[in-house]
């Protein structure tokens, strides 16, 4: 195993790839961190829906009418959803195994970017999540937490800078105000 704060300091938001594909083995190894992250009394309420297709990527970058873009240029992506009657912490679930893939993408040397779903709209004002819903067929019942886009990097980003931490927002023992 690396060192896991290396891992952290250098993993950053990635929004341009390569055109190279990713290998299948690491295409599993990043759905397995996803399928080993904790949940909620152990109700892996998550679903996954593992979308390769470049047109519908590109299809499916449209989500929003901003930020959404690196879905269409990546090597696959990771709609993330949860079964909200499963579990009351679905979202946090979700978010632990969106997270979990991108320390796992990171740790391969690919670049991944957490997109936004939940909460956002299109461009004709569709939420976000009824758009990926339809245009995956996935039930309404299922909401959609993130699409998570993977692929190599094709851009460098500097590592975190540590001198810049808040520690400010650390509070030791009880409130204090600074």
């Amino acid at each position: 195993m690396g060192n896991f704060h290396d891992l952290l300091v250098n993993r950053r938001s990635i929004r341009r790839y390569t055109s190279e594909e990713v290998s299948a083995e690491n295409v599993k190894l990043i759905l397995e961190a996803a399928l080993m992250a904790p949940t909620s009394k152990s109700t892996r309420a998550w679903q996954f829906i593992v979308v390769e297709d470049k047109d519908m990527l590109e299809r499916l970058s449209h989500c929003k009418p901003a930020g959404a873009a690196p879905i269409a240029k990546a090597a696959f992506a990771v709609v993330v959803a949860a079964d909200p009657s499963l579990t009351d912490p679905w979202v946090e679930d979700a978010s632990i195994a969106a997270a979990y893939m991108q320390l796992q993408a990171e740790d391969l040397g690919l670049g991944s970017c957490w997109i936004q779903v939940r909460g956002r709209f299109a461009g004709d004002n569709t939420p976000s999540e009824e758009y990926v819903q339809e245009l995956l067929g996935m039930p309404d019942t299922l909401p959609v937490l993130c699409v998570m886009a993977f692929g190599h990097k094709d851009e460098e980003r500097r590592p975190c800078d540590t001198s810049k931490l808040l520690w400010e927002k650390v509070h030791i023992g009880t409130w204090k105000e600074v």
